[in-house]
């Protein structure tokens, strides 16, 4: 008996970040919800054309959204969360039965999609230190990061 209830505890831990994951609430379009969300923030607020980003990020067929945070002008300031790092980029996916979440928050210079074995990828542009150059490498070319969206996580392929 003890034995059982060591190995249901030990389902219900597994289990346990499924769940939560699952109860995370879907909303109906990022570009709404963002938009939304900085007009409450500031007085006048205006949004460029890169400001959403609307791609299959994660190859499972269904349109997927980046919102770019560096296509706000906020009370007259350009991306005003935007500094030596970059910008911040929200990544959302669409799920089949409607709406979307969000899976990452990245501060980057900004992304190509490129594509690797058959996949799309994201080449992620990044402050140099993040592909762990010396000190003094700040006013060279940024650092590479491509990831794979799998699932619904960031795999990180390769730094350069």
């Amino acid at each position: 008996m003890k034995t059982l209830l060591i190995a249901l505890n030990l389902v219900a831990l597994l289990v346990a970040p499924v769940a939560a994951h699952a109860q995370q609430s879907l909303i109906s379009d990022p570009e709404i919800y963002e938009k939304t969300h900085f007009q409450k923030q500031c007085t006048k607020a205006e949004f460029s054309d890169d400001f959403v980003i609307r791609k299959d990020i994660n190859n499972d067929g269904l349109v997927d959204a980046v919102v770019n945070e560096g296509g706000l002008t906020c009370d007259g300031v350009k991306g005003p969360q935007c500094d030596e790092d970059g910008c911040i980029y929200n990544f959302y996916l669409q799920v089949a039965e409607g709406g979307y979440f969000m899976i990452a928050t990245a501060k980057i210079y900004g992304f190509d999609f490129v594509q690797r074995f058959g996949n799309q990828v994201l080449a992620m542009k990044m402050h140099p230190r993040f592909c762990e150059r010396p000190a003094g490498d700040e006013n060279k070319e940024p650092c590479i990061v491509t990831t794979r969206v799998r699932g619904t996580k960031f795999v990180t392929i390769s730094k350069k």
